[in-house]
């Protein structure tokens, strides 16, 4: 099982372990794109501040972030699990999972960035602020910039079973999966039972406990049919809806009552 997470804004601080070392971080295939936009993204940070923050679309109150990313290749580095926090992350609370569920952690979740591409939870970064939907002057859209290289890597990287696909409209743009792989691809939306509306904030969370659930059980379903049950077997409420041709993803729906 893979499982496809989107970032966070919100990032603990890079701490004081040794810095960045981009040629260590999962999905080699990604170096050299990463390397660009580390590179520009430097670089702007480094110049002309009130530039690096139209760029990057953070407010007065954010200034802070533009010295964060121009000091990127020497801030201490920690492993992504643990720069990213908010909602998804503190519902997942990787960090109190037993030893079995953190193995499984580190070999299935995969986290979408604007700068990394993608990494996995035990790769080492330094805290930053990029977001897929940022337009570097130079490389243009990071969604755009990520699309060959992830088409090239990530198929590879899915193997031969499920991928859940929990990713934000953003980072869901930079790698669709495609053909075979979408066929056992399954999306997720949480939706408020009563009203059937979703909720961001409670979306986010729900997905969380999801996955903490998932990786808690050890379940391994191998495909989108075996994980709605896996699913119901742990407690959820879940509306699937197969796909209607081959090559596109499942999509379900997950209904919970309460809001919290």
């Amino acid at each position: 099982m893979l499982v496809l997470l989107p970032p966070s804004e919100g990032k603990a601080s890079s701490g004081r372990g040794a810095p960045l070392k981009p040629e260590s971080l999962s999905l080699p295939g990604l170096t050299d794109a990463r390397e660009a936009v580390l590179a520009e993204l430097v670089e702007l940070c480094a110049g002309d501040e009130d530039k690096a923050r139209e760029v990057l679309g953070l407010s007065e109150g954010l200034r802070g972030e533009v010295a964060k990313n121009a000091g990127l290749r020497t801030a201490g580095a920690r492993p992504a699990g643990e720069i990213y926090t908010g909602v998804l992350y503190d519902a997942l609370d990787l960090a109190s999972l037993d030893a079995a569920a953190k193995k499984r952690a580190a070999r299935s979740l995969l986290v979408f960035s604007g700068l990394w591409g993608v990494v996995r939870v035990t790769d080492r970064i330094p805290s930053y602020r990029c977001s897929m939907g940022v337009k570097l002057p130079g490389l243009g859209a990071l969604g755009a910039h990520w699309r060959t290289p992830m088409a090239a890597v990530l198929p590879e990287v899915a193997g031969d079973g499920l991928v859940l696909d929990l990713r934000s409209a953003a980072y869901a743009a930079a790698w669709k999966p495609k053909g075979e792989v979408a066929g056992r691809t399954a999306t997720v939306r949480v939706l408020h039972a009563p009203t059937r509306k979703v909720v961001s904030h409670f979306n986010k969370a729900t997905k969380g406990r999801i996955v903490r659930s998932l990786l808690s059980d050890g379940a391994a379903p191998k495909g989108p049919a075996e994980l709605v049950e896996a699913l119901r077997d742990l407690g959820y409420t879940v509306e699937a809806q197969s796909p209607a041709k081959a090559g596109q993803a499942w999509s379900l729906d997950v209904l919970v009552e309460e809001i919290h």
